[in-house]
């Protein structure tokens, strides 16, 4: 069986990975364990401290080290590789896989080719915009709050992974604004397992391609 570390940024991304991603490739016959980032337990780092966890984990014979990271609020000060020259691609699928080719560059030699790099692509929540029903089905009426912004979401997105960046747009402060009482951690993972693995990957090929590189390395 096949092992892989996915180092996650906070509980939301640990909570998703345990409840709906670890049974998921489970049938691929790799067994997933999902760390917070070690020195902040949970929260982003500077890279110098991040690629030093992922270089302990991978000195583990055969591991796979990966990360479930927001390209959200990542910025110059985190000193992540090559910033300031990825933050001037305009395409941000483009800006993002040189950022992870950077990433994995810098890691060391020896041990670079079972390090997977990952941004997530804007923010984790996202990946819950992807069905407008479930929100309908799964959300009290009276805490589903902010329909409009909900409905104006799904026509402006049809790929959630693009919905865009910065604090009043994020998908994570909209779900704030449409669900009164939002909580990050509990809605992550129980939104993610209403709508189910395949459909996630199906809307979000980022991730997608994310989750095939894991399967196939």
């Amino acid at each position: 069986m096949k092992r892989v570390i996915i180092i996650c940024e906070g509980e939301t991304e640990r909570e998703f990975c345990k409840n709906v991603l670890a049974p998921h490739l489970i049938h691929h016959n790799i067994f997933i364990q999902s760390p917070l980032i070690k020195r902040s337990m949970g929260g982003i780092v500077r890279w110098s401290i991040l690629k030093k966890e992922i270089e302990t984990h991978l000195l583990e014979p055969n591991v796979i080290v990966t990360m479930l990271i927001d390209y959200y609020g990542l910025y110059q000060k985190y000193n992540f590789p090559s910033w300031v020259e990825g933050e001037k691609i305009q395409d941000k699928n483009l800006r993002l896989d040189y950022l992870e080719n950077a990433m994995k560059g810098d890691i060391a030699e020896a041990v670079r080719h079972r390090f997977i790099p990952y941004l997530q692509l804007h923010e984790f929540e996202g990946l819950l915009f992807n069905d407008i029903q479930l929100f309908y089905d799964q959300v009290p009426k009276n805490e589903l709050v902010g329909i409009a912004e909900l409905k104006k979401t799904f026509e402006d997105y049809d790929n959630p992974e693009m919905i865009n960046n910065n604090k009043e747009t994020s998908p994570s402060h909209r779900l704030k604004r449409i669900i009164k009482g939002y909580n990050k951690p509990l809605y992550g993972h129980y939104f993610a397992e209403a709508i189910g693995i395949e459909q996630i990957r199906a809307k979000s090929p980022r991730f997608d391609q994310w989750i095939e590189k894991i399967i196939n390395h």
